[in-house]
């Protein structure tokens, strides 16, 4: 079956369909659910490419990780030699950058949305706080966004207006995203001594970011019908792409609210530990999204003939 995504996505060179295969096993061990997903919910054609651009958006984020400031900057700066010497060489001894600019050079569009990435990742490994909505606003539309954009940009749709909205769709989608990432990971990003929650807000309800009591539980409450009213407009997504992507775009919005129902069931408990979706909804999601995905293609093979 793999092989079959990779003759559909044009990938036909005996190297870089190992390189390929090599990203695959990758996103699926750190990214189970999110490439189950596209697995079974994007087209044949698409799959080796959206694994491409997860699989470098992972390395990415794993190399400038770890350490002080200074030394995650250090590391951004060494990456960031490294893809622009593979994108002017047309290849790279690295297999995640050798599969990232064979996609670019079959979708065009991921070429900028690596350089809006990477620029984005100088303010990833640079923030420690978060004062306010402003500049959580800031993170998102220089960091998240771009960083988004490098798979959602392979489902955009055609024609200016069209690509606008979508655009603006995927905005408000990781917004939401990026605010429900900053609950669920209170505790562990306390412990690394940085919270993407806003300070102004941590101090409006006068919580204690490591007390699992009432303020901190309104302060959660708070921060998660924000995250609720961006993923209501973030459902209008799946209207603007076109038919094939709208089952995985549905999914997509779907875990998230299955994400913010788990936090807001936590609640003031973040500041002891994570939380996520369960595993069962989600994959009732999966499998509702899958079966409408399977009657639409029914459909169109019985109205064509």
């Amino acid at each position: 079956m793999w092989q079959r995504h990779l003759d559909r996505a044009g990938v036909r060179e005996p190297r870089l369909r190992r390189d390929y295969t090599e990203q695959r096993r990758a996103v699926r061990r750190f990214a189970t659910a999110e490439y189950a997903a596209a697995r079974l919910l994007l087209p044949a054609a698409l799959l080796p490419h959206v694994v491409a651009a997860v699989a470098f958006m992972h390395d990415t984020d794993d190399r400038i990780d770890r350490g002080a400031p200074d030394v995650r900057a250090a590391a951004l700066v060494e990456w960031g030699g490294l893809v622009r010497k593979a994108f002017a060489e047309g290849d790279s001894a690295l297999p995640v950058l050798r599969c990232l600019v064979s996609t670019a050079e079959r979708h065009p569009s991921v070429r900028a949305h690596v350089d809006a990435f990477l620029r984005g990742c100088e303010r990833e490994v640079a923030w420690r706080t978060i004062a306010d909505e402003e500049q959580l606003e800031r993170y998102v539309r220089e960091y998240s966004l771009p960083a988004l954009m490098l798979t959602a940009c392979l489902l955009a749709p055609a024609g200016a207006p069209a690509r606008e909205a979508f655009t603006d769709g995927c905005h408000r989608l990781i917004h939401a995203m990026q605010r429900i990432d900053f609950l669920e990971d209170l505790a562990e990003d306390v412990r690394g001594g940085r919270t993407g929650v806003p300070a102004d807000a941590v101090a409006r309800h006068g919580a204690d970011l490591t007390r699992p009591d009432a303020a901190l539980g309104r302060l959660v409450q708070e921060q998660a019908d924000r995250a609720a009213t961006g993923l209501a407009a973030a459902a209008a997504l799946a209207g603007v792409v076109d038919p094939p992507y709208r089952p995985f775009i549905r999914a997509l919005v779907g875990v998230q609210s299955l994400r913010l129902d788990a936090v807001r069931r936590a609640g003031a408990t973040l500041a002891t530990h994570g939380s996520g979706p369960p595993a069962p909804a989600a994959a009732l999601l999966l499998l509702r999204e899958t079966a409408a995905r399977a009657a639409s293609a029914r459909s169109v093979i019985s109205h064509d003939r």
